[in-house]
């Protein structure tokens, strides 16, 4: 399997991408016209002899995607299992990624000092461990919202590809600058919202205190089930829009249930949303 985005942003580091500038791979492209100070090696004696005018072969050139990994690591990822499969999600796009010779780096968003946040970029197999490793010390906690994150993130990305952000989206804030600047920086923008089936579909009734899981406030509901169609139109508002921030930067967005396993996740989503390749 491999990721499959729907820009060539690549760098100029070699690699297995394919870039949207001719190259010398082994791949024929096309042919242009001859111009002075060409490479001899590359035109076409057949055509010539034929013709009586030079061309040009041209190749496709391979080259390096960076993906970059966000896992939002924050309190409310830990209800119901939404980290656990955060982070399985971030482990298979980036075993997708080194697998197929792209740079890859990850990052966990949370308050906790003492456990590591980056996972500085690289490539090869050999770092599938270290990929596995850094993922396995997140244990989340803390009220990061997601667009600090992004923003954390970028001070210390260099590169072109692809931004994947596994997150809940459960903020108050306006996520349209953080997915400019994601799109500035020249990232494809991957958003994948994953939420619990009680968030999905609560079942609620009577008086209830509501309890923030990061910041702590609270709030009172009284006949909390004559809310639930209010709270299901906040929902897919919220998941619409997301869509559109997404899709208007040429990015991609989906929204899972965490209940949901990591195989039909990848083979019943991504697959058939045309996210990787099989």
């Amino acid at each position: 399997m491999r990721l499959n985005p729907l820009r060539r942003l690549t760098n100029r580091s070699r690699g297995e991408h394919l870039s949207g500038k001719g190259g010398s791979s082994t791949d024929f492209a096309d042919y242009r016209d001859y111009a002075a100070g060409d490479d001899m090696r590359y035109v076409d004696w057949n055509i010539f002899a034929r013709l009586r005018r030079p061309y040009i072969k041209q190749y496709l050139h391979e080259e390096e995607l960076h993906v970059v990994i966000l896992v939002d690591a924050s309190s409310s990822m830990l209800f119901e299992d939404k980290l656990q499969r955060a982070k399985q999600l971030a482990a298979a796009f980036g075993i997708m990624g080194l697998m197929n010779v792209e740079r890859v780096s990850a990052y966990a968003m949370h308050q906790k000092k003492d456990e590591p946040w980056m996972l500085p970029p690289g490539s090869g197999r050999q770092r599938i461990r270290n990929l596995l490793q850094f993922l396995e010390g997140v244990n989340g906690g803390g009220d990061v919202p997601i667009e600090k994150a992004i923003e954390t993130m970028l001070r210390f990305h260099r590169g072109r590809g692809i931004a994947i952000l596994l997150s809940d989206f459960l903020t108050f804030s306006d996520l349209s600058r953080s997915m400019n600047l994601l799109f500035s920086a020249g990232l494809e923008v991957w958003g994948m919202q994953i939420l619990s089936e009680s968030e999905r579909n609560p079942s609620l009734e009577g008086d209830l205190r509501f309890v923030d899981s990061e910041t702590g406030e609270t709030l009172d509901i009284t006949n909390a089930g004559e809310l639930l169609s209010l709270y299901q139109d906040h929902r897919r508002w919220q998941e619409q829009t997301l869509n559109q921030q997404c899709r208007g930067r040429s990015g991609r967005f989906a929204s899972v249930s965490s209940a949901l396993t990591l195989e039909s996740t990848l083979f019943d989503v991504l697959c058939r949303q045309g996210w990787v390749l099989r």
